[in-house]
């Protein structure tokens, strides 16, 4: 196995494709959170670099993992030893096919596509307007706000497969469950989404209010991840009678403005972990097994995370064992 801080395979890697290839990056320059020590860093020019470093990486046996805007992602402080395909400018477009059908690159961010769409005049992507991340991350996980997933409104989706084989997956081949897919170790490259027509000011102003809310109510503004855990119950959660969400629980449980090093539970949304400088892996971890200890001694709930814990070679912490 050829390590991806290899100088040999950095440079083979540097032959194969257009995009921009960085040694010994740090990742916490692409993380939300502001968390993840060094790595090797594909900056694609094109869809066709993906698939061109993945086969590289077959090849020589090298670990990869797949990145957007790096949020709901825990990257260690170690760094990685995978190489880091950075998925972002070369993979970010945004086309209206017409009759509501809209094709949307992995590394769009999720923000941008919800105005240009409701600027348009089109409602489902909206939702997302104030959610960090990328289409890509959006769709691979199934991230969903405000009542709405991307599991309803996706078409089809062009991936690319660990030996750097595209495909064309249709909906009912992906997988979709809550905020989770069946993809597994293949990279989304584009989606195609139908959406719904609606009236421009009005779903204008749905976004405006969509945005204000994500403003006054989370630390919008401050590194995090977003959602730490997912909410009990699913997407069930907040009717009458059903399960309390995360927050509200990590809340009652008295856990709001408590620390660990950089790390602290947000004031202002239980379910946020805010860096506050300097935090690590290490900080947002020793919260995350605080919160749950603390929420099933007292309501006797599992959580289950919703960010995804990073190991150094590139594998995810499967939530039931973080």
């Amino acid at each position: 196995m050829t390590s991806a801080r290899d100088s040999r395979f950095i440079q083979a890697l540097r032959a194969r494709v257009r995009g921009e290839v960085r040694e010994s990056e740090p990742l916490a320059r692409h993380s939300t959170y502001r968390i993840g020590g060094p790595a090797s860093v594909l900056l694609p020019g094109s869809a066709e670099d993906v698939g061109l470093a993945l086969a590289l990486a077959a090849e020589q046996g090298t670990p990869w993992f797949a990145l957007g805007l790096g949020s709901n992602l825990l990257l260690p402080d170690e760094g990685l030893d995978a190489l880091v395909i950075r998925l972002g400018k070369g993979l970010d477009r945004c086309d209206d096919l017409g009759q509501g059908r809209w094709r949307l690159g992995a590394g769009l961010p999720q923000p941008l596509a919800a105005r240009r769409s409701a600027e348009a005049g089109f409602s489902g992507l909206h939702r997302f307007v104030g959610v960090p991340g990328t289409v890509g991350g959006g769709v691979y996980m199934n991230a969903g706000c405000h009542g709405g997933d991307w599991a309803g409104i996706v078409r089809q989706v062009t991936v690319v497969d660990p030996s750097g084989r595209d495909a064309i997956l249709a909906r009912d081949q992906i997988g979709f469950a809550y905020r989770g897919s069946g993809l597994g170790r293949r990279i989304v490259l584009e989606a195609e989404v139908e959406l719904m027509p609606s009236d421009p000011p009005a779903i204008q102003a749905e976004v405006a209010e969509l945005f204000r809310w994500r403003q006054e109510e989370t630390p919008f503004n401050q590194p995090c991840c977003g959602s730490v855990f997912t909410n009990p119950g699913g997407p069930g959660r907040g009717k009458a009678g059903g399960v309390r969400t995360a927050g509200q629980l990590i809340d009652a449980a008295g856990l709001k403005g408590a620390r660990q090093g950089g790390v602290e539970i947000s004031r202002q949304h239980a379910n946020y972990f805010v860096n506050l400088g300097g935090g690590t892996a290490a900080d947002v971890r020793a919260l995350i097994a605080l919160a749950r200890s603390t929420v099933r001694e007292r309501f006797g709930v599992r959580l289950e995370t919703e960010v995804k814990i990073v190991r150094p070679d590139g594998s995810f912490i499967p939530a039931d064992q973080d």
